[in-house]
């Protein structure tokens, strides 16, 4: 039997993954920063680990290839962007103990995971729309940039829109230039909109890619759509297919834009995972989770299949999962 690891399995991504995962008959182990008694899926998987911060790097590594070795795990799965940090600079230790870790190539993950990185490598990619980008060293070195106000300040490596500072005016931005923290900061226009999300799939060898992308009509402050409109747009997923090959994604990603109110979208950030909600997409009928797996067996992906144009609501569930010992 296959047996795979599951990370962060708190996340929110991390009930579809389980499930499809099960549906296809793997076995499957998951892990969490959290006690069992906090995390609803944690009773969802075979075994369930808890493992120290990824933060924590040599820990967390140690902790998940003794979890590894221990099930015999052919694949790990991680969920978050700061596993995914750690994990890209230690896969030789997975290797060799078998584990594929099933994530993009280092070059690949270095650029999305990097703002910075990203603006520069897109320049190449000439059909997206880019987001004029500039490091807070370079407008401190040069007074003649000007990317006009509001600014929108962001960390290069940040996650969950965790960081983000909008800057109104000249004084606003002398503050913010002479802070401590600025140097790790690109700092963009702020482009009014509403965040359009691509879930975006390719094989290894690139002969086959699929795009779902959906509006965010309401949206958590950690950027986690709520209620989502999927929707077609050809030629917005023929670029976000362009793209892909050209970042020489592996997998299952997600890509996120500003769609302005004349229609025209901006290239945000790729996050290198599944995104919070993926199971949205899934539940227009392509099960990205059984097929980013096999883009690491070398196996092809299904196709797209024709889906209809849907709103998509998410509601929170309470559960029980434990009992404390009563009290004499």
């Amino acid at each position: 039997m296959i047996t795979v690891l599951v990370t962060a399995i708190g996340s929110l991504a991390a009930d579809i993954v389980i499930k499809n995962l099960k549906k296809e008959g793997y076995q499957v182990v998951g892990s969490d920063i959290y006690p069992k008694e906090w995390i609803v899926d944690a009773y969802s998987v075979d075994r369930f680990f808890q493992v120290p911060l990824a933060a924590d790097s040599t820990a967390y590594v140690n902790a998940l290839i003794g979890i590894c070795m221990e099930n015999k795990v052919n694949y790990l799965i991680p969920l978050t962007d700061v596993e995914i940090d750690v994990l890209k600079n230690n896969r030789n230790l997975f290797d060799d103990i078998g584990t594929t870790i099933c994530i993009s190539s280092d070059k690949t993950i270095e650029i999305c995971r990097d703002k910075r990185k990203t603006a520069q490598y897109l320049q190449q990619a000439s059909s997206i729309k880019r987001i004029p980008t500039l490091s807070a060293s370079q407008i401190s070195l040069n007074s003649d940039f000007n990317i006009g106000f509001p600014m929108i300040a962001k960390p290069y490596d940040g996650r969950s829109s965790n960081g983000i500072q909008r800057i109104h005016t000249t004084q606003e931005l002398d503050v913010f230039l002479d802070s401590k923290t600025s140097n790790g900061y690109i700092i963009q226009p702020f482009i009014s909109g509403k965040v359009v999300t691509v879930d975006v799939i390719r094989q290894a060898d690139g002969k086959k890619i699929i795009a779902i992308p959906r509006l965010e009509n309401l949206r958590t402050a950690n950027g986690l759509g709520t209620s989502v409109h999927i929707f077609h747009d050809h030629v917005l997923q023929e670029e976000c297919c362009l793209l892909a090959d050209h970042l020489e994604i592996i997998g299952c990603v997600n890509f996120e834009f500003i769609k302005t109110g004349e229609g025209c979208y901006y290239f945000l950030e790729c996050n290198p995972r599944f995104s919070g909600g993926v199971e949205f997409s899934c539940m227009v009928g392509y099960d990205l989770i059984s097929n980013h797996i096999r883009c690491f067996m070398g196996e092809p992906i299904d196709e797209l299949r024709s889906y209809r144009n849907c709103y998509i609501a998410r509601k929170y569930e309470e559960t029980i999962t434990a009992y404390e010992r009563d009290h004499e």
